[in-house]
């Protein structure tokens, strides 16, 4: 097995030894193993290929850091073809969210989903997606 060398701030080291620790991993590679492998097979869902998606990412990052703000904003319209509404929102005193609608096809939600996990000082991106093809099951 290959040695990989990561940097990452020490909260976020401390982390991950906790979270080691309280779920009986071995130790922090095993965790950063987990989590890669996980990462990666996010979007190798296959009965979402060759579908008409729609997709809501929320993200979180603190409001002193005006420089997510401005990049959120270059990705909305790097991707226009796919946003079909956003949504910027104040919570609390000290953080901001960006809410994103997508449609569009898997490769490019998950195009545009990587570039915001990319956004370094994000503190949290969530998202869902649902075929468009499923929506008629809910009425």
């Amino acid at each position: 097995m290959g040695v990989v060398s990561i940097s990452m701030p020490d909260e976020l080291e401390e982390r991950i030894d906790t979270f080691a620790d309280e779920h009986g991993y071995t130790g922090r590679s095993e965790v950063v193993r987990e989590a890669v492998r996980n990462l990666m097979g996010e979007f190798e869902d296959k009965r979402l290929e060759d579908r008409e998606l729609m997709a809501v990412v929320t993200v979180l990052f603190d409001y002193e850091t005006t420089t997510v703000e401005e990049k959120m904003m270059h990705l909305r319209h790097d991707h226009e073809s796919i946003v079909a509404s956003n949504f910027h929102s104040h919570v609390g005193d000290r953080y901001c969210m960006e809410l994103f609608v997508l449609e569009g096809q898997l490769e490019d939600i998950s195009a545009f989903v990587g570039k915001v996990r990319a956004t370094k000082d994000t503190l949290s991106v969530d998202y869902s997606v649902l075929p468009v093809d499923d929506i008629n099951m809910f009425t």
